[in-house]
């Protein structure tokens, strides 16, 4: 297994609404301890400076669990903070463009919604292909037709990159993920809007390790 394939295992996508009104830093510290093993900061409504000081609070806690930032779409905040890379959906930046703007040894990984997406990709150089989304989730509306586990199979089969499934996974679904060619997951509020962060991540990481098939 590559040092890519262990972080993107467990994928913790923040929302701060999903949260449901507890402190944002303390829920995403919960999960890592729980076993989370890569965090996407994800802001679409905050500023530039607001989005660059949430980003180096959360990197200087990341930091000491070791577990990798992901910026969301935002390559100058991702700079700005030395975050581990980028995270890009079919509408943002192009791969042609930010090739060219991220150092060689930051993560880039991209959203494919469709089969002409991961055919596109096979060309690039990128760190995983996120299938998005594996089911209609309400935490993202704007996109294609969910690829199912028949999909995603197909995606197992005709990509080259690791890959993530975001959209509607839990505890009972992930090991039927994982067995169709998925080789984490990236999840929001299955871990950040239930009681305990900490044991919602300790027990999908023990799903997808394959130390239990069960949920809690």
């Amino acid at each position: 297994m590559t040092e890519i394939e262990k972080q993107i295992q467990l994928y913790l996508v923040t929302d701060e609404a999903a949260c449901l009104g507890r402190d944002f830093f303390w829920v995403v510290e919960e999960a890592v301890k729980g076993g989370v093993t890569m965090v996407q900061l994800r802001e679409k409504n905050l500023g530039t400076r607001a989005f660059i000081e949430k980003g180096k609070r959360l990197k200087a806690l990341l930091d000491h669990y070791h577990v990798s930032l992901i910026i969301n779409d935002r390559v100058d905040v991702a700079m700005a903070i030395n975050a581990a890379g980028v995270h890009v959906g079919q509408s943002d930046m192009h791969f042609k463009m930010l090739k060219d703007m991220l150092p060689t040894d930051k993560i880039l990984g991209i959203s494919a919604e469709k089969q002409s997406d991961v055919v596109e990709a096979e060309d690039w150089k990128i760190s995983y292909l996120a299938a998005s989304p594996l089911f209609a989730t309400p935490s993202k509306t704007d996109t294609e037709k969910p690829w199912g586990m028949e999909g995603l199979k197909w995606v197992k089969t005709n990509s080259r990159h690791p890959i993530v499934v975001i959209g509607g996974l839990n505890a009972d679904n992930t090991a039927e993920a994982i067995a169709c060619g998925a080789g984490g997951i990236a999840v929001i509020s299955a871990i950040c809007s239930v009681p305990s962060p900490f044991d919602a991540a300790q027990n999908l990481k023990a799903i997808i390790t394959g130390q239990v098939n069960s949920h809690i």
